[in-house]
């Protein structure tokens, strides 16, 4: 009845023998407990802003930086591992002096459409549903309809 993986899942089994299903079968119910799966958002980790290298201007500065930097640095009696551990760290700390790093993720998703009227009626819509569901009557209940069904109607002009 159960793959072998989900017999311990297994918490209760019945046999309804009032019920017959098919001819000299029984109902069987039985319940099954599975955990949750959590949804795993990632970490928002800042990002060099390296597309800016693309501009001349921008470019020239980092190679100029860099230059200077490595020939500051003594590399004798280094070891490989050693040397180019060393000119990434220069390169990477260059970079995010003269590109800039990323702030934060972005809050919202590109609303070019969205102005104050819709901004107005979204707004009346979640403040009348907040009233629906605290005071869960039937008055409150159409009022949300009704600025729910303004709300759509103010998105689709």
């Amino acid at each position: 009845m159960v793959r072998q993986e989900n017999k311990a899942k297994i918490r209760g089994v019945r046999v309804i023998t009032s019920e017959e299903c098919v001819p000299k079968h029984k109902l069987l119910v039985m319940d099954m407990w599975f955990k949750a799966t959590k949804r795993w958002h990632r970490k928002f980790e800042p990002r060099v802003h390296v597309w800016k290298l693309k501009e001349e201007k921008t470019c020239e500065e980092y190679r100029c930086t860099v230059g200077d930097k490595v020939e500051e640095v003594k590399w004798k009696g280094l070891g490989v591992s050693d040397h180019w551990q060393q000119m990434k760290d220069i390169m990477i700390k260059t970079a995010q002096d003269i590109c800039g790093m990323t702030k934060a993720p972005r809050r919202h998703k590109e609303t070019w459409w969205w102005n104050e009227e819709v901004a107005e009626a979204v707004r009346d819509k979640k403040i009348k549903y907040g009233k629906w569901k605290k005071e869960n009557t039937e008055e409150a209940r159409m009022k949300y309809k009704n600025s729910r069904r303004n709300a759509k109607r103010v998105l689709s002009s």
